[in-house]
């Protein structure tokens, strides 16, 4: 089943079914068991309703925190070593990789993530912006992983790569953070073999696409969650975008009108236009 976030309220879609909840995402991600609790409603014959239309869908979140773990595929360890190799930073990102403690850093409150629809940004003192396309997981304000969906990292690596410690500048600014369609809730694990793709278009042609599958993500999304809660409290519950395994080359840039499609299966896809 999926939960979906329009203006209008928050929406389940079971099968071709679809009800408007009466909680909102905060009350629903406090929850401490939402399966059971979307499993009773879709079960009580509670008035299903018509599906909303594409142009209603909100990010699925509200007050929750975005946040990204950094460097958990190989591809991503060479990207980030080749770019920060002339200022002295590529054995960092691959101490980053091989370490026990993951890389994990706040990209994006609730209120500034763009929807699916939406316009992601790239920023106007950078030169080389890309999309990383991830694999969001969903977790409750107890830290269990409740759910799946898309996210796209807007990162700006030259600035990066510049100095390590310019991350916060070259991931966190406004529209830097997407996610959606939707919150697909699921209590098990989704399959190594789940697939990530992203297609970027430009004036109506392809100008890059690639994919990964989950197999390729060194650190598992349960290991993540238990990091991001390990010392921190999430009331609402929050997202984490667990990293990316598909960086196109270093020749190319995003520019203002790309259209970027992110789809995992079976969570579905994020389109959104460069502004």
């Amino acid at each position: 089943m999926k939960i979906y976030r329009t203006a209008a309220g928050v929406y389940l879609q079971r099968a071709d079914r679809w009800l408007l909840l009466d909680e909102s995402m905060d009350e629903l991600l406090s929850m401490a068991n939402l399966r059971a609790h979307l499993d009773s409603l879709s079960a009580s014959g509670a008035n299903f309703t018509d599906e909303p239309s594409a142009g209603e869908f909100l990010a699925p979140l509200s007050s929750q925190e975005v946040w990204a773990a950094g460097v958990t595929y190989f591809r991503s360890r060479d990207a980030r070593m080749e770019e920060a190799e002339t200022a002295g930073g590529g054995d960092f990102y691959d101490r980053v990789y091989s370490a026990e403690r993951p890389e994990l850093f706040y990209k994006s409150p609730g209120q500034r993530v763009v929807g699916p629809g939406g316009e992601v940004r790239i920023r106007g003192d950078a030169t080389w912006n890309v999309p990383e396309p991830e694999l969001t997981i969903v977790m409750s304000s107890r830290g269990n992983i409740v759910g799946y969906t898309i996210g796209n990292d807007m990162s700006s690596r030259d600035i990066e790569g510049e100095n390590p410690l310019y991350l916060p500048q070259a991931k966190v600014y406004d529209g830097s953070a997407a996610v959606g369609p939707c919150i697909l809730v699921s209590e098990e694990p989704l399959p190594q073999e789940t697939g990530i793709s992203m297609t970027i278009t430009r004036d109506g042609k392809v100008v890059f696409e690639d994919a990964v599958t989950l197999a390729a993500l060194k650190r598992s999304p349960e290991e993540l969650a238990g990091y991001m809660y390990r010392e921190t409290s999430y009331p609402q519950g929050s997202f984490l975008m667990t990293g990316t395994g598909i960086v196109p080359p270093s020749s190319f840039t995003l520019k203002s009108g790309d259209e970027i499609s992110i789809h995992i299966d079976p969570v579905g896809t994020l389109a959104n236009r460069v502004q």
